[in-house]
Parts: structure tokens; sequence; C-alpha cells
């Protein structure tokens, strides 16, 4: 029994005409965030970055050369507003993590871009990103994890919807 089961047994006691069985999959799923979040997070602070920050440099790594993406793809991929995107920005640009290049495409316009020191910081953090996360799923085997993999995409399928392939 794990500390989800005890709440949902306590309100099964006190609740018994309600299925509290939701419940349990979202307190899970929660719980389990929390503790993933925690691990990943003294990852990032190892490296010199939070969640945040990691967010986007990862995100122009990779996009692939010239790793220079346009704000508009940056917020789309990072899924956060505008004021926070400019904002994760002008941070990083002041830690010389990135830089404002002008968009060749469009004159008036312009592509955030790795620095050299942005791309050698987050491939190392990128590799030990991926360490943590190896170590934080030793508990599931190769077929589990591809058969959780799949349930949460069902799952997650229901909240968002695929690009348009035509």
């Amino acid at each position: 029994m794990d500390h989800v089961d005890r709440v949902l047994a306590q309100w099964r006691r006190e609740r018994p005409g309600i299925s509290v069985a939701p419940m349990g999959t979202i307190g899970r799923i929660t719980r389990l965030r929390q503790h993933l979040m925690r691990a990943m997070e003294k990852t990032f602070a190892e490296h010199g970055l939070n969640r945040a920050s990691f967010d986007v440099l990862a995100t122009l790594r990779r996009s692939g050369p010239p790793y220079a993406l346009s704000p508009g793809d940056l917020m789309a991929s990072t899924m956060v507003t505008s004021g926070t995107m400019t904002y994760r920005i002008d941070q990083l640009e002041e830690a010389g993590m990135i830089k404002r290049v002008k968009n060749p495409e469009d004159g008036r316009g312009f592509l955030i871009s790795l620095s050299q020191q942005g791309y050698d910081l987050i491939d190392k953090a990128v590799t030990a990103h991926v360490e943590t996360q190896a170590r934080l799923v030793t508990s599931l085997t190769a077929g589990q994890r591809k058969q959780l993999d799949e349930l949460l995409r069902q799952f997650l399928s229901g909240f968002e919807e695929e690009p348009n392939n035509t």
C-alpha cells in the first residue's frame, strides 16, 4: 500500500457512495511529478540552470544548426506567454548563453541563437539530464516503460491535439 492507497481508503470509508479510483490515478501522477521534478531540478542546478533556462537552451540545441529560433517558435515549443519568454531570453542573454541575431528572412525581426557558451553548457546539462532520467526509471523494466509510455501517450492525447500532417 502506498500513500495514495491510504488516502483512497480514507475517502472510501468517509464517502462510500463515490468512486475515488480516478483520484488514485491523478494522485500518483501528481506525486510522481513532484519526485521527478525535484531530481531533475537538482541536475539543472548543478549546471547553474533552472527548469525554465534549461527548457530554452535545450529547445535551441535540439533545433539543429544554426541553433536559432524566432521568439514565436520558442514560445510555441516551450508553451509559455510572450512576457515569460521575453524574461527568459533577457536572463539568458545577460548570462551570455544566447544572443539575439538579425533574422536573415525578415530584416525587422530577430532570432534567438545559442552562444558557444550556451551550446557547451546545454550539451553537458543534457547529458547529465538524460543520466538522471535513466536513474529515475530504473524501477521499471524496458517493457514496463514501453507500456507506460503507450498508456501515458493515450491519456495525454485526450488533452493535446496532434499537429495536422496534411
